[in-house]
């Protein structure tokens, strides 16, 4: 599996409306996020239930749109479950899709995407209760990302002023893998994703 990000996207990003580049994001995820996720969903039915979630808490823009992107490095590098390295190494995806948006979206959505893996290992160190909850993807890929976090770890991600907001999308991404649930499209998200473009006004 290549790790190099698909540019082609980015290329569409530094150009046009922003009605354009959500028109971009979209159709880019539309395309590239039919393949499975895990088990259970597809990349892009992955992404909408945890945005789903972020709107049925009546989150504000910046963290719905993490939300529904928190995973776009998936997308970026074909990373799924059909490849046959698919969660044998960790590729940070998370990494890869925090810098790949950095230059079209402001550090408050960057952050919780860049930070939704350490989120997940922080949650499991501070709640013992909570690595029973998780997938057998997600129990099997938490040991390649590092497993529990020392003391020192804990201590470093807590200085992070996003890190609330990371804890918040990785709690709904371990429960956005439901199978045929019912859930708005991408079009839902429009308005809060154009709000947080660099350079426009956050809703």
């Amino acid at each position: 599996m290549s790790q190099h990000a698909d540019p082609t996207l980015a290329r569409e990003l530094k150009q046009g409306t922003v009605a354009q580049k959500v028109d971009a994001l979209f159709g880019y995820m539309e395309k590239n996020g039919q393949s499975y996720y895990d088990e259970a969903v597809t990349q892009l039915d992955h992404a909408l239930q945890c945005a789903n979630r972020a709107r049925l808490a009546k989150a504000d823009a910046i963290t719905t749109t993490a939300a529904l992107l928190h995973d776009l490095g998936h997308f970026l590098v074909d990373e799924h479950n059909e490849e046959s390295d698919f969660l044998s190494e960790d590729f940070l995806h998370e990494t890869i899709g925090a810098d790949y948006l950095e230059p079209f979206f402001p550090s408050a959505v960057i952050e919780p995407v860049k930070l939704h893996v350490p989120a997940k290992r922080y949650i499991c160190t501070t709640d013992a209760m909570y690595y029973d909850t998780l997938s057998k993807a997600s129990k099997y890929s938490f040991q390649l990302q590092g497993g529990f976090m020392s003391e020192s770890e804990r201590t470093a991600f807590e200085q992070n002023e996003c890190f609330r907001a990371a804890v918040q999308v990785r709690k709904w991404d371990d429960l956005a893998k439901v199978t045929n649930l019912a859930i708005p499209g991408l079009p839902e998200y429009r308005d809060a994703v154009a709000s947080c473009l660099t350079g426009r006004k956050v809703l």
